[in-house]
């Protein structure tokens, strides 16, 4: 019978993992809720092939161990492929798959609702409510509409995020290096992202994390842009020079910041931290900002995403498995390592 092991299933996942199985009885599926790691990577023994999600690394060790194992097709519940060592992957003949699209919708609207607050300042409201202080002033809010909105990427989160501020009535000017055409004919494209920068109230990242896009936003960008600008990332940490931020926002040159991703997220998001001692000062110092919205990388995390996660990373398994072509795979020829 044929075998599919997942690992760090979630408790969310779960009731879309056994409709996956109620709807596959011929499958065998186990799973646990450990990372893939080279010490667990042999409770995939027997199986032909497995399922993961994580922001661990997957490093030479782990897919050493994994192909130890008998297992050599992984499917990916999640977009992102840059932690896997590729030239590993392909030396060891690893077949991979990933979920480009899961929902864009859901980090899209995150990043809307979330620009959105902080131009009403609702944090602050929210802070002032709390005391039982019902002035209004100071707290004066910036509408949507009157803000000229520049979006960084125009895949599929971009567009989705364009059509939601432009529901708003706001003016959305865009960049990207490979222009959707229907775009540029609609005349949405500014010539470089300078442009972008002097233009924009409102500046949101729906870009990957690629070497050429690490602290895109930094020092020098952020001097170029409008005084008293949101930035908004719920793409990739890397993409945003956290101390670059602090500064614009000590100096008052930034309005607010969201900031659903951080470059150092990995070991402290996703952890309940209540009654210890918090590790990171600077994360701890924007969490408190009364101008900055943080979430722990939550944007995609609605139950219309985290199943089209899980099913589809199973139905690229399953193709895997049968020799069949998969609906997203992953190509194995880059290497961050």
């Amino acid at each position: 019978m044929t075998k599919v092991f997942a690992y760090a299933i979630r408790k969310d996942e779960e009731p879309f993992l056994n409709e996956w199985k109620e709807a596959h009885k011929d499958i065998d599926v186990d799973y646990t809720d450990k990372l893939l790691t080279p010490e667990t990577a042999k409770l995939a023994k027997g199986a032909d092939g497995v399922v993961v999600y994580q922001q661990l690394d997957y490093t030479a060790d782990t897919l050493q161990a994994l192909a130890d194992a008998g297992v050599t097709k992984m499917s990916l519940r999640n977009v992102g492929v840059d932690n896997i060592d590729m030239d590993k992957a392909k030396e060891l003949g690893f077949q991979i798959t990933n979920v480009p699209v899961y929902s864009p919708n859901a980090i899209a609207e995150h990043a809307a609702i979330q620009a959105a607050r902080v131009l009403r300042q609702d944090k602050r409201m929210d802070e002032k409510m709390a005391k039982r202080d019902l002035r209004w002033a100071p707290t004066i809010g910036r509408e949507v509409r009157d803000q000229v909105v520049g979006v960084v990427g125009t895949g599929h989160i971009g567009q989705v995020f364009m059509r939601i501020m432009e529901g708003f009535g706001a003016k959305v000017i865009a960049y990207d290096i490979f222009k959707n055409p229907e775009l540029e004919k609609k005349g949405y494209y500014v010539d470089s992202l300078d442009d972008l920068y002097k233009q924009a109230d409102v500046i949101s990242l729906h870009v990957p994390d690629v070497p050429a896009n690490v602290h895109m936003i930094n020092d020098k960008s952020i001097a170029e842009m409008k005084d008293g600008l949101v930035i908004v990332n719920c793409s990739r940490g890397r993409l945003v020079d956290t101390d670059a931020v602090i500064r614009g926002l000590d100096s008052g040159k930034i309005f607010g910041f969201v900031m659903d991703t951080y470059e150092d997220e990995v070991g402290v998001f996703n952890k309940d931290w209540e009654g210890k001692e918090f590790p990171d000062k600077r994360l701890a110092d924007l969490i408190d900002r009364p101008n900055v919205l943080v979430t722990p990388h939550t944007a995609f995390y609605t139950t219309h995403a985290v199943r089209n996660m899980v099913v589809k990373a199973f139905n690229n398994n399953l193709k895997l498995i049968n020799g069949e072509k998969p609906d997203s795979p992953v190509a194995l020829n880059k290497n961050k390592f």
